[in-house]
This record gives structure tokens, C-alpha cells and sequence, in this order.
């Protein structure tokens, strides 16, 4: 079995990036395939910051419905696919990690298909929609530690040619986000961040 060795966080950005071409991230998602990522993986494994629950959940379906969890964009936007297979094996392995490495509980939601943390960057990374896809949520109740641990558990996935995605961003506060002010720069809070979680996971910090 070919092993995938490699983990990805990825900021999707706004939604908008599944149709405006002049965003420079676009690109980059476009380009994934060609340039930074040329090894196509058995299958995909999404962590989306848009699926939040009190317990770790995956996804168990046969196809991937496209969910438009956003509102106020342009209507081409809900009219937009992406009907990547399921990853039902792929999901179990996954409840059977984390299970594994301490998890107490593990739900599988039979209904679920993909959100736009998901989707938008898939769409550009993988646009033929022909490898099989399983998300599972986050707990934002839950510590930084406990993430960590849920990650060294799904280690082992690496192995056995999953590509882990974690999707989001470093930070996320539309309410205090005005370009008029900052000029489209880092607003102070945001950069210290930033700066901070560079500086952690450089040095190996997990606590």
C-alpha cells in the first residue's frame, strides 16, 4: 500500500473562492494536483472547522451531498457540486483510531455530506470528484491537548494512503473584520497569533 506521509492544514478562505478567479488562493487550490501535491491518495480525509459537535463525529455515506452552509453570496454559488464518493471504510477506520487511542465515544451520521470547508477547496484541488471523501468534526469545546491526541491517533492513516486535510484558518472573526481600517493587512491580535502558533508548532508544543 502506498503510504501518503504528508498532513495539510488549509485555509479556505471565503466561500467566494469557488468562483472568483482572481483570488490568488484559487491558484494555488487550482494548481495542487500539478505542483505541490502530485501524489493522488486512495482517499481523503477532511477535519472542517464548519462541522462542530459535542462528540467526534464522520460522515457514513455512499455519496457526498454539497452543503451551502453560508448566506449572502452570489446564486451561482448554490447551484454548485461536488459529489465526491463517501468514504464509508475510510470513516470506520477512523471511529476505530480514535476509539483506539482513547475516545470514548465516536458517532457516525449517516446523513451528512460535505461543507464548504470542504468542498471549495476540493473542487479546485480534485475536480473530478473521483476520490472518496470522509469529514469529521471538531470540538471546539475541547482543548488544544485533546485535538492533539486526536491527531496522533489518525496517525497511522498516513500509512495506509489517506490524505489528512485539516480546513479552516488560524483565526476567524468576520465581525471584527474591516478592510477600511486595516487596509487588507493583519490586524494586530490576529498577527500575535499567528506569530504564536507558528512559534509552537515549530518547536514542538502540543499543550
Amino acid at each position: 500500500m502506498e503510504k501518503v506521509n504528508q498532513t495539510f492544514f488549509l485555509s479556505h478562505g471565503s466561500p467566494m473562492l469557488s468562483i472568483d478567479d482572481t483570488l490568488e488562493a484559487r491558484q494555488f487550490f487550482k494548481s495542487w494536483s500539478g505542483k505541490v501535491f502530485q501524489h493522488k491518495p486512495k482517499s481523503i480525509l477532511v477535519i472542517s472547522a464548519h462541522w462542530d459537535t459535542e462528540f467526534p463525529s464522520v460522515n457514513t455515506v455512499l455519496h457526498n451531498s454539497t452543503i451551502h452552509d453560508f448566506n449572502g453570496f452570489p446564486d451561482p454559488m448554490y447551484k454548485l457540486k461536488y459529489e465526491a464518493p463517501g468514504a464509508i471504510a475510510l470513516a470506520k477506520r477512523v471511529r476505530e483510531l480514535l476509539m483506539g487511542g482513547g475516545m470514548k465515544r465516536v458517532d457516525e451520521d449517516t446523513e451528512r455530506g460535505l461543507d464548504h470547508g470542504a468542498w471549495v477547496p476540493l473542487m479546485l484541488m480534485y475536480p473530478d470528484a473521483d476520490i472518496p471523501v470522509c469529514q469529521l468534526s471538531v470540538q471546539s469545546s475541547q482543548t488544544g491537548t485533546y485535538h492533539y491526541n486526536m491527531g496522533k491517533a489518525l496517525a497511522p492513516l498516513k500509512e495506509e494512503g489517506v490524505l489528512i486535510i485539516g480546513s479552516g484558518s488560524a483565526t476567524h472573526n468576520l465581525r471584527k473584520l474591516d478592510f477600511s481600517i486595516t487596509n487588507g493587512s493583519a490586524v494586530p491580535w490576529a498577527l500575535e497569533f499567528d506569530h504564536w502558533l507558528r512559534d509552537s508548532l515549530l518547536q514542538g508544543r502540543c499543550e
